[in-house]
């Protein structure tokens, strides 16, 4: 059978088999559920070395040590978290108006893994799905098969023997665009959870299906003048190294407070940064950009000295990062780009306001709606970047990587983060297993329109109004017009460069095929 049919053949067993076991996997008990998703956890914690070391081996991207420490992230943090969450039965209640929120399966999931986090990714998106009691099957990229079926397995092994039916957690052999196609869009499919870049997720909000994506994250971090430069300064440099800068999250341009730039620079060259010169950021662009735009995939998740070497030019193995100065952003600084790299650019500003103008426009050019960074001890300075930049993460004195995953801040543990409508995402969040429920109502009369005889007279009857907050309450009156009430936010398209990512409409069967074939064709 040709690769495309078997794949496809191959889907659609998995995806039969998912779909059998879902009645047994609605009737878990929470117990049930909480003892399976910890065997899991379990599982992959005592698996994240050897999971690292298969990435590594299959991938060529990032670094050893690294890829163990998302792996347990991904099973052992990911579970300190859900397991105080309720995803079985009543999960939420409220008394007074009646009314009671009860947790239902979506079904099976379709979660695509990518090459840059093929382990910890599986890991977590298996989990959270069981947790919610959704069966999953996975679709690899073809440069990491085999580590990510093995991630599959451990969990699911794991699963099995605490009580989880056979089929509820598979991945694909053969990753191949029809396949990929098929478990996107096959009827059994509920909702697929997406995580690649721009057009792959473009091309599962197009297949039909309710879908959680993943988009770019060109994030700026801007270290202003209050700031304690030394903590600020190791602390991009440890999130950039993360695993050689695979992780969306991390910074893509440092910019800097001119009072303060001279001290940043010293303290980055204590660190072992390399400023380039204008013939390096040359050839780094020549290697870097593919000639049609685009980030060339060979230097991707590579430590820096083999990034040079690749464009022409050496330096030292102690090299943390690559730093690009630039005098601009958008097409005519191609390297502007999310570079998932050690390789940063970096900017001088005039005081807080200009370095919030120049975040804005790294955001506006591909990381809409995902992570900014800002290192401060000004509480008004950082007020006003949260309230102004069209992002649904700004990290406080942490780095970006990290803080944004949840493994330095207190946000939800996640290895995929939304990046709400502005960025082309059905969600802001970071992802839990509470998006993958359906949320039932059970709701009680509070208001009755017909009195039985028994029943107070309808003028005693409890009334339920707005309160000054805006919720519904018994007993107040109703709240001002909405161009009244005071600190009424602006609507997404009101704020500055809240543009959307990826656009209102769909694509046609033409582009999917094309962006899946993209995603299939076995380039890292």
């Amino acid at each position: 059978m040709d690769r495309d049919l078997s794949s496809v053949q191959e889907v659609r067993e998995l995806l039969a088999k998912a779909d059998a076991v879902l009645p047994a996997l609605r009737d878990l008990s929470q117990k049930e559920v909480d003892r399976i998703t910890e065997a899991m956890a379990d599982a992959g914690f005592k698996a994240a070395e050897s999971l690292a070391k298969m990435a590594i081996e299959e991938t060529g991207f990032g670094k050893y040590e690294d890829k163990v420490t998302k792996n347990r992230f991904a099973t052992r943090n990911l579970l300190d978290y859900i397991s105080r969450l309720k995803t079985v039965g009543i999960i939420e209640e409220d008394a007074e108006g009646k009314v009671y929120k009860i947790a239902e399966p979506m079904g099976v999931v379709a979660a695509i893994i990518p090459s840059t986090n093929p382990t910890s990714t599986a890991l977590y998106k298996a989990i959270i799905s069981i947790k919610a009691r959704n069966a999953i099957v996975m679709s690899p990229h073809p440069a990491s098969v085999k580590c990510t079926m093995e991630a599959c397995r451990i969990v699911a092994a794991a699963a099995e023997r605490a009580g989880a039916p056979k089929g509820a957690i598979s991945c694909m052999s053969i990753p191949d665009m029809a396949g990929t196609q098929e478990l996107m869009k096959h009827p059994i499919t509920k909702v697929i959870l997406a995580t690649g870049g721009t057009a792959l997720v473009r091309a599962a909000y197009s297949a039909g299906k309710p879908a959680f994506g993943v988009g770019p994250g060109n994030v700026p971090v801007f270290i202003e003048r209050s700031a304690d430069m030394r903590k600020a300064v190791k602390d991009i440099i440890t999130s950039k190294t993360f695993d050689n800068g695979t992780v969306c999250a991390s910074e893509q341009s440092i910019v800097v407070d001119r009072p303060v730039k001279d001290e940043a620079v010293a303290e980055l060259k204590r660190n072992n940064a390399y400023f380039c010169n204008a013939q390096e950021i040359a050839a780094l662009q020549k290697l870097m950009i593919k000639p049609g735009g685009g980030l060339n995939a060979a230097i991707v998740g590579q430590p820096s000295h083999r990034i040079a070497e690749m464009a022409g030019f050496s330096v030292s193995p102690d090299v943390t990062v690559l730093v690009v100065p630039l005098e601009g952003v958008g097409k005519a600084f191609p390297l502007s780009i999310e570079k998932l790299s050690p390789v940063i650019c970096f900017y001088e500003v005039d005081g807080w306001e200009q370095g919030c103008e120049r975040c804005l426009e790294i955001i506006n050019f591909g990381g809409i709606g995902h992570t900014l960074g800002i290192h401060s001890r000004d509480e008004k300075i950082i007020r006003e970047f949260a309230l102004k930049k069209p992002v649904f993460r700004v990290l406080v004195n942490t780095p970006t990587t990290h803080g944004a995953i949840g493994y330095t801040t207190g946000l939800e543990p996640a290895m995929t983060l939304g990046c709400g409508t502005w960025g082309g995402s059905i969600t802001a969040d970071n992802v839990t297993p509470l998006h993958l429920v359906n949320l039932k109502r059970l709701a009680y009369e509070i208001n009755p329109i017909n009195d039985s005889a028994k029943a107070p007279a309808a003028s005693q009857a409890k009334r339920w109004k707005y309160d000054d907050q805006y919720r519904y309450r018994p007993g107040v009156e109703a709240p001002p017009a909405p161009e009244t009430r005071p600190n009424a936010a602006a609507s997404p398209s009101a704020l500055p460069g809240a543009q959307q990512q990826f656009g209102s409409t769909g694509l046609s069967e033409e582009q999917v095929e094309k962006i899946i074939r993209e995603f299939t064709k076995g380039e890292k």
